[in-house]
């Protein structure tokens, strides 16, 4: 699947690109890895921290907003991992205009410079936030993922194939909540906070993200977002299987927060299919040819479907925690 490929992560120098890396080196054969990002310190560690696969990781210093850079770091290849975002809630709020560069104008190039110099693959990652958004960050990502879809309408006669990849955050990843608790732990704290005592998140490592990924590379014709199936918790859970003794005060939700996320929503639903441990919600638009893209074996969820972290069927309690954060 890549083995001998080129292959481009935008946003590549974070926590899912460093994974990705270690996986696609162990399990495959690229030609070459570039990472595209515009963090030059991040992009260093990684450069010492892979010395043993320098003669295929390739580091360009570039913004998603920057066409003329990123039509530079297309040339010759075969697969695009669209990391690249502004994802921060509160900073893309403030820096709307930035936000709307990074995500939106850097989505539109994306497709752009793809479409141009004959890329086979586009993978675009997605969040949870994209479905109902009530941030900008999430109506910059729904905005990102329609781009994507229509991409594969917009390429007119080139072979270039656009999917979308959505999960939400990432156990464990920089700028998630275990960390967050982890670090008042460590400095000694006896209580957590805690936004809202009804809040459930839904459960992914790094590793079940990649997996996704390389899925979607595998099997996608065009036009899906994939979607996996993976367990809820509740957040006390979470904070008492890192503590079983610490106390839990409530805080009050923040501005924008959403008490539960949401993968597929009741409009998606209409055109979204079960695959045992993943979902594909397929394109309901006129240019979208069904039987030439459909994927056989997939059952047509139930009408009013909704894929929520407080109505999933399946949950982590807080022994299950306790063994998946000793995992990490």
């Amino acid at each position: 699947m890549l083995n001998n490929k080129n292959i481009i992560i935008t946003g590549g120098s974070g926590s899912l690109g460093n994974r990705l890396v270690e996986r696609i080196m162990t399990e495959y054969k690229p030609n070459k890895i570039v990472i595209y990002s515009r963090d030059e310190f991040k992009q260093d560690l990684m450069q010492k921290k892979y010395p043993q696969w320098k003669e295929t990781l390739r580091y360009f210093i570039g913004d998603v907003a920057d066409k003329e850079r990123l039509n530079r770091a297309f040339e010759g290849m075969d697969i695009v991992i669209h990391a690249a975002a502004m994802k921060q809630v509160p900073t893309c709020e403030y820096n709307s205009i930035e936000a709307v560069k990074t995500n939106i104008t850097g989505a539109v190039n994306i497709i752009n410079c793809a479409i141009d110099k004959g890329v086979k693959k586009v993978i675009a990652l997605s969040t949870d936030k994209s479905c109902n958004p009530v941030t900008l960050y999430g109506c910059t990502k729904a905005v990102s993922d329609k781009l994507f879809i229509a991409g594969n309408a917009y390429c007119g006669g080139k072979d270039t194939k656009f999917s979308v990849v959505r999960y939400g955050n990432v156990t464990g990843s920089r700028g998630s909540v275990v960390p967050f608790f982890k670090t008042l732990l460590d400095k000694g704290a006896d209580s957590l906070p805690i936004t809202d005592f009804r809040m459930t998140r839904f459960y992914i490592t790094l590793d079940q993200g990649v997996d996704l990924i390389f899925k979607t590379i595998a099997e996608a014709k065009g036009g899906e977002t994939f979607v996996s199936k993976i367990p809820s918790y509740k957040i006390i859970d979470l904070a008492r299987a890192m503590s079983p003794d610490v106390k839990l005060y409530e805080v009050g939700i923040r501005e924008s927060e959403k008490l539960h996320e949401t993968m597929i929503t009741e409009e998606d639903a209409r055109t979204t299919y079960d695959y045992g441990d993943y979902y594909i919600i397929y394109p309901c638009l006129e240019w979208w040819d069904f039987k030439k893209h459909f994927k056989e074996g997939g059952n047509l969820v139930m009408g009013g479907f909704i894929y929520k972290s407080d109505t999933n069927s399946e949950w982590l309690f807080k022994d299950d925690l306790q063994r998946k954060l000793r995992e990490l």
